[in-house]
């Protein structure tokens, strides 16, 4: 397929209703955010990719085997991680992040990928342990926020450096400084969430890649839902609420923004997120959809993309991508113009263009458009 990773920049891969993004720090350092799987057809109107092969064909090698610095998983639901018992036996991944909620986990409850996920974090965190600091690259891991689960004996000596807890930020990947690339600030799991609904467990991280004097923020928030995306807003700085890649939590879901208080009978539209994440916005900035096509309307029940968050997406944002409406992955990257959105749904076709097209219009411009800043 006739596909670039960008040289330094985000890839959202067309993996249906799942999560996976490629960070893409600098050529010898990738970080996977999640991981949907999934074997493509041969139908020619089969837009999804198979991320693994993408992976193993394009990653940076060591030795004889391509080499992903870290995978990150923000929560063990399988459209999270599906297709990571294949990634773990074709690549070399120098680190896993994920959250204490891994540990809570029976095996009954989580499919086969999410199992083999917890049983190598569970190898890696005792590795750890055991090498009385630093495993090396292969063994290590990094936890996302806190957990009494942690003060137990079986985690007795696990070094608080491995530690990532809300409020912090990281800058180094595999061991590897990276502070003038790139740096991630965590803002949740809560501890108070530990054992809630797993989606409510999600990592949420903001994301900046910097190129020169350029910076790119992405807001990163899992399958979160209201209550915990409207915590975040609310104890965060503006600083690290800043994006310029917004992906819609639980694949456009409506649970982000519209949900039913105590004192309510139903769910209302809560404008005030809505708001705060518009005024958090970089320009240029798009928000992106890891989902199935959005239909023009939903059902009461129906699982996401849901019609009505779209809607409220399109208000704040300059372009709203959904990865299955592309025939090729959604790239944001630093070009010439500063930040690049590229969605192709045919060689050549622009951000710009797509988002035209999502809103009915077929007018094609005559050359590719891009949104930039300085």
């Amino acid at each position: 397929m006739d596909f670039e990773l960008p040289s330094r920049g985000l890839v959202f891969w067309p993996v249906s209703n799942g999560d996976s993004t490629t960070v893409v720090v600098d050529s010898e350092t990738y970080l996977q955010i999640d991981l949907n799987h999934l074997e493509k057809s041969d139908d020619d109107d089969d837009a999804s990719w198979p991320v693994v092969d993408e992976l193993v064909n394009r990653l940076p090698r060591v030795g004889d085997r391509p080499y992903l610095a870290s995978f990150a998983l923000t929560h063990p639901d399988q459209d999270h991680c599906k297709g990571f018992t294949e990634l773990l036996d074709r690549v070399e991944i120098g680190e896993l992040w994920f959250t204490p909620r891994i540990f809570l986990e029976y095996k009954k409850d989580l499919c086969s990928d999410a199992a083999a996920f917890k049983q190598e974090a569970e190898r890696r965190v005792h590795e750890t342990i055991n090498a009385d600091g630093d495993p090396g690259s292969g063994n290590r891991v990094r936890v996302f926020g806190y957990s009494e689960l942690l003060e137990e004996d079986e985690f007795e000596g696990f070094p608080t450096d491995r530690l990532a807890i809300p409020g912090t930020s990281i800058s180094t990947i595999d061991e590897t400084n990276v502070a003038n690339k790139f740096s991630a600030f965590v803002h949740a799991p809560f501890k108070d969430d530990e054992a809630g609904d797993r989606n409510d467990t999600s990592l949420a991280l903001q994301m900046s890649l910097y190129e020169e004097s350029l910076k790119m923020c992405a807001l990163m928030l899992g399958d979160l839902s209201y209550p915990v995306i409207n915590r975040i807003f609310d104890k965060s700085t503006p600083l690290d609420l800043e994006w310029n890649v917004l992906l819609a939590p639980h694949h456009c879901s409506k649970s982000s923004m519209y949900w039913k208080d105590d004192d309510e009978e139903q769910e209302t539209l809560k404008e005030h997120i809505v708001d705060a994440m518009e005024e958090a916005s970089r320009s240029p900035n798009c928000v992106v959809s890891s989902s199935n096509k959005v239909p023009e309307s939903n059902n009461k029940g129906d699982d996401p993309p849901h019609a009505k968050a779209k809607e409220q997406y399109e208000t704040i944002t300059e372009s709203f991508l959904c990865t299955m409406d592309q025939d090729f992955p959604i790239v944001v990257q630093f070009s010439e113009q500063g930040i690049d959105f590229k969605a192709e749904s045919v060689v050549g076709v622009s951000a710009t263009e797509a988002a035209n097209r999502a809103q009915g219009n077929q007018n094609a411009p005559t050359t590719p458009q891009t949104y930039g800043i300085r």
